[in-house]
């Protein structure tokens, strides 16, 4: 099976063929549905036909042809045919009797990404844009375009992402343009590094706040460029922050799971960050799948702090001050598209391919997501890139998002199994330590950070939180997607939030009715979310000693540079 994954991408035949066999024998017999399907395909060569399917979006709406030239003829023509095959792909692959939902979610995927490969958009001699750039350089764009094109191949040659080689990074180095945050590793160990920032000020307030990154991209998302840092800005604004930096395993980590990562990882940094602190409790904020491990922990802490033994004990007991999850999900029964590539068979062949490495690589998890957005990640890049010849740009986030890591093949097979699978999360049944984690459990106020075009954690699903948390939880929808959504500075253009904060007790109301009675506010969430961290703590400060007694490093550490 690890063979065959090698030579399929790490796709599962099995998968797919069962997809396309349970629609076209359910299409096959539901002779409405292919009245619709005909009707649509007829449309194909109708001028001014209405479109028939809610998935296609108006040309205007449509980010392929926003350029006014699209708009003039024999362009026009082009692109409403495309948007009109668009809708029939969308009829032939919609709502059949009888289909299961993943399957049909599947071709319809896989016959949307095939469809996009001949959109007149990604055409040069179809598209008006390049058409006309040709004719304004004499076709040095397209000459540029193919020098983008070969250092690229270069690129990938050497082992690095497009775009992201040594001498484009140059620019954004970590510890000095970027993840330069100035700071201390005030402890290790085989998991990871635990960073304090450096205060700014002479005066800190009480509550510490430890931030917990995804294992899956370094933590510097947070600590970019430092009008993009949300560590300066919440040292800036006088907390006292530490971020743990996970070590990039390899495949002598194979066997570190879950239960590893909690123990040793997240709850050994939150002891040592109230060792550090006096012992005060701690405002916890865990990013992408670190706020689901945070979740899981808060959760293991409540039922441990419920308990005689650890009550006698009190060394996890009363640690946090409060949650704060940032574009995490906790309930995965709806993951958005991710979900296509999760079921049993995909899984399968990934626990395959992991046992033969040891790992699954960041550049292998990267092209699963650029699937997931191909038309701006891949379509939009190609026009761009390729055919428009556009200098190329490398920005902070660009480096960033080539600074891959690896995953341990156990750990990412108990988060495919058990949180994607059997939503094991949500539905009570994960157990750490022998005992059950139940978000309910949670005691401490939670602040929620969703994203409105989030494809990794959908904010319908990261809402969820509403369902299994009974407590006092604020929750934030931001514009953007699952990384620009979060590291959304003061200031920043276009920006807007909507906030509402659900009390224990309230009756529950569903996301869309949630969205429609709160309104945007055209600004950053990170001053609301500094304001609330304020509410939730004692209100006292305390003078900030610098530097720690026992620093191993400076920030940003060793395991940061692991590659």
């Amino acid at each position: 099976m690890a063979t065959t994954a090698r030579f399929t991408g790490n796709v599962s035949p099995a998968a797919v063929a069962l997809a396309w066999a349970d629609w076209a024998m359910h299409a096959a017999t539901a002779p409405g549905h292919q009245l619709n399907v005909f009707k649509a395909f007829a449309a194909i060569d109708k001028p001014g036909a209405a479109q028939t399917s809610d998935a296609s979006p108006p040309p205007g709406m449509d980010r392929r042809f926003r350029d006014p030239s699209w708009d003039q003829p024999p362009f026009s023509w082009l692109r409403e045919r495309f948007l009109r095959t668009q809708d029939f792909v969308d009829e032939m692959t919609g709502e059949i009797p009888g289909v299961d939902p993943h399957h049909r979610d599947v071709v319809r995927f896989m016959a949307r990404q095939w469809l996009d490969v001949f959109s007149p958009s990604n055409q040069w001699w179809a598209n008006p844009e390049v058409l006309s750039a040709i004719r304004e350089t004499q076709g040095q764009n397209l000459v540029q375009g193919a020098q983008r094109w070969w250092s690229d191949l270069k690129d990938m040659a050497a082992g690095n992402a497009p775009g992201a080689g040594p001498e484009a990074c140059q620019a954004f180095r970590v510890g000095h343009e970027i993840a330069a945050t100035p700071g201390k590793v005030v402890y290790r160990n085989a998991y990871f590094e635990l960073l304090q920032y450096a205060p700014t000020q002479a005066q800190t307030w009480r509550e510490p706040v430890l931030i917990v990154p995804s294992w899956l991209l370094k933590y510097y998302i947070l600590d970019l460029q430092a009008q993009h840092s949300l560590v300066r800005y919440l040292v800036s604004q006088g907390h006292s922050v530490f971020m743990i930096s996970w070590h990039n395993p390899g495949p002598q980590d194979r066997d570190r799971g879950l239960d590893d990562y909690l123990e040793s990882g997240l709850l050994s940094a939150l002891r040592e960050v109230r060792r550090l602190t006096g012992n005060v409790p701690v405002h916890a904020c865990g990013y992408c799948l670190g706020g689901t491990l945070l979740a899981i922990a808060a959760a293991t802490l409540a039922r441990r702090n419920g308990s005689q033994r650890e009550r006698q004990s009190g060394d996890d007991a009363n640690v946090l001050a409060s949650v704060t999850l940032l574009a995490a999900q906790t309930d995965f029964s709806e993951p958005g598209e991710l979900g296509l590539f999760i079921d049993a068979s995909q899984v399968a062949y990934l626990e395959a391919m992991m046992w033969r490495q040891g790992f699954i690589s960041g550049e292998q998890l990267a092209g699963t997501f650029q699937l997931l957005n191909s038309r701006d990640l891949i379509w939009s890049r190609l026009m761009r890139d390729y055919l428009l010849g556009t200098p190329a740009q490398t920005t902070d986030f660009t480096v960033w998002n080539a600074d891959t890591t690896r995953i341990p093949a156990r750990l990412h097979s108990q988060c495919l199994r058990e949180l994607y699978l059997n939503n094991a999360l949500a539905t009570g049944t994960l157990k750490i330590g022998g005992q059950p984690v139940a978000l309910s459990d949670i005691r401490v106020p939670m602040f929620v950070v969703a994203t409105e075009r989030d494809h990794i954690s959908p904010w319908r699903s990261v809402y969820k939180m509403h369902l299994l948390y009974n407590g006092d939880l604020t929750f934030a929808l931001v514009s953007g997607g699952h990384n620009v959504g979060v590291v959304c500075e003061p200031g920043h253009a276009r920006s807007h939030h909507r906030v509402a904060t659900r009390v224990a007790g309230s009756a529950y109301r569903d996301p869309d009715e949630w969205f429609g009675a709160t309104p945007a506010m055209q600004s950053s969430w990170w001053p609301a979310w500094q304001a609330w961290l304020l509410a939730q703590g004692s209100g006292k400060s305390i003078a900030a000693p610098w530097p720690p007694e026992k620093a191993l490093h400076d920030a940003p550490g060793t395991y940061v540079l692991e590659r």
